[in-house]
């Protein structure tokens, strides 16, 4: 089959893109063309949230309906310029090297892998046992929604308030909404964070026992939204802000305003906190990144 790749120069950086007419999202009929094009516009938001963070790559090379793999060693085919942070690994010999997305260049060429989903680390390369922000992964048990998480996100806001402490909240892209407590502070420890966000989690599922879980297993989640504190961890991910995710449309795990969470649970409409490619682009363009604050306030969690 004759070469169908095309080479582009991304501010100065030489790129190869290839297969770019393959179908990646069958039910909407959403190339790696459109893939990497989302990525390119969105990149002036999404780049400061990727930046100097050990980025693990979730690829999906056949499409979405096909296997998928993680990659958290960057692969070793990647470009010259392309940096990596050294990260031990916890509990074993040896490390990882992460890739690291520092510019549009970056961007695009692990888009052109097909790598749909961007998992980035709460810690930045400077000091990867410091984490940047304390993270609460709200997941439904179905038969319960984001509604149900938004309820919950509310309860928690009530919390930070009182704390004194700021929260931003984001769709998942997928099914849930995460609640992101920037801290930006040296000398945090995810001993702090991990401990924090687990004794929020419990007294939540205490005060609210028929509607929350703290217990990772899954059989009991059922109706339920599970509080995810584990995420607070050196050798964990959370989905990027502003990633793709890999459903069967493409969504985009999406800021949110505290008033569109409000309005989500009063109405109890699941579908205005879903997000596809054209709606965020639309956003950030009216609005900017709604969640820039999380890359720069500085806060303690006391």
């Amino acid at each position: 089959m004759p070469d169908t790749a095309v080479h582009v120069d991304v501010e100065g950086r030489q790129l190869r893109l290839s297969n770019l007419e393959k179908v990646l999202y069958p039910d909407a009929g959403f190339t790696k063309a459109e893939v990497i094009d989302y990525y390119t516009r969105v990149a002036p938001a999404l780049l400061p949230h990727l930046r100097e963070r050990a980025l693990t790559l979730k690829r999906y090379p056949s499409g979405v309906d096909g296997e998928f793999f993680y990659e958290k060693n960057c692969p070793r085919h990647r470009p010259p310029w392309l940096d990596t942070v050294h990260v031990p690994y916890q509990g074993r010999k040896g490390a990882i090297d992460y890739c690291l997305v520092n510019d549009l260049a970056g961007l695009i060429w692990v888009a052109n892998l097909a790598s749909l989903e961007l998992h980035t680390s709460l810690a930045r390369a400077a000091d990867v046992t410091c984490p940047s922000m304390v993270v609460f992964d709200l997941d439904p048990g179905p038969p319960a929604d984001i509604v149900l998480c938004c309820d919950v996100a509310l309860r928690l806001r009530r919390v930070f308030d009182e704390l004194k402490l700021k929260a931003f909240a984001k769709t998942s892209g997928s099914k849930g909404l995460q609640l992101y407590v920037p801290l930006n502070q040296r000398g945090v420890t995810y001993d702090e964070t991990k401990g924090f966000a687990y004794a929020l989690a419990r007294e939540m599922e205490k005060a609210h026992p028929g509607e929350v879980v703290s217990n990772m297993k899954k059989d009991l989640r059922a109706g339920k939204v599970f509080v995810d504190w584990s995420q607070n961890d050196e050798h964990k991910t959370t989905v990027c802000v502003y990633s793709l995710r890999a459903r069967p449309r493409p969504t985009v795990s999406t800021p949110v305003t505290w008033d569109e969470v409000e309005r989500c649970a009063r109405r109890k409409d699941a579908s205005l906190l879903v997000f596809d490619v054209a709606a965020v682009l639309a956003r950030v363009e009216k609005d900017g990144d709604l969640f820039a604050p999380t890359a720069s306030l500085k806060q303690r969690l006391g």
